[in-house]
């Protein structure tokens, strides 16, 4: 995986950590329901995944839009398929998602470095 993929998880990585520290129980259980709703259920978690990141496209958060494409990568999304989740993105969230698409685009060429 490339530097934009490594410098990603360990900034997540740290400051969930630090968030954690002092987080109290509501935010807790926020960050517990986060991780419950993307496992296996009536949708598997490709599809989910797959969701949740043209909601994240949509939303133009490119911190969630990061995570969930790695998530995509690590359960075998193909560029394919990942392509048509960018083309859904931009459909609903209309021209305005253009720049996140291209940041998109290179963190996803980085997950196969």
């Amino acid at each position: 995986m490339g530097q934009l993929v490594e410098e990603f998880n360990d900034y997540r990585s740290k400051m969930n950590d630090r968030i954690m520290e002092t987080a109290n129980t509501n935010i807790k259980r926020f960050f517990a329901l986060d991780t419950t709703t993307y496992a296996e259920g009536a949708l598997n978690v490709k599809t989910k995944e797959m969701l949740g990141l043209v909601a994240s496209m949509v939303l133009r958060c490119d911190d969630c839009i990061k995570y969930h494409l790695e998530k995509c990568y690590e359960e075998g999304v193909t560029n394919e398929e990942i392509n048509e989740v960018f083309m859904i993105a931009n459909l609903v969230g209309g021209s305005i998602v253009i720049p996140h698409y291209r940041r998109a685009v290179e963190y996803w060429d980085e997950l196969s470095l």
